[in-house]
């Protein structure tokens, strides 16, 4: 995995989390196939843009629809839900880099 997730945030040494303000967030699933993650990547930023039009219009039911279609795409991606690694490790989606175990590797980028 490169360095970074766009050439902005760091990514962890094992690729599972990259890092945004201090935060982890968790990566796709570099085990999908590079067809299935494109169409889930397609999927996924036309249900944002989806929830977008739904906010402009104020359509709540549309919105909500959009917001779900978005959390269907993340769990296919493997950002959400169930963790796509087998080795046991704690989901630390969200944590603070600084409180976990990669605090360290966190702290070594400044």
């Amino acid at each position: 995995m490169s360095a970074s997730q766009s050439g902005k945030y760091p990514i962890t040494p094992d690729g599972r989390y990259f890092v945004v303000r201090g935060r982890l967030w968790r990566t796709s699933n570099p085990g999908l196939a590079s067809d299935l993650r494109e169409r889930l990547v397609h999927d996924l930023m036309a249900a944002r843009r989806a929830v977008a039009a739904a906010r402009r219009k104020n359509d709540d039911a549309a919105e909500a629809a959009a917001h779900a279609a978005v959390d269907e795409a993340k769990i296919a991606l493997g950002e959400r839900g169930p963790v796509w690694w087998d080795d046991g490790a704690p989901d630390l989606n969200r944590h603070m880099a600084r409180n976990t175990t990669y605090a360290p590797w966190f702290a070594g980028l400044d």
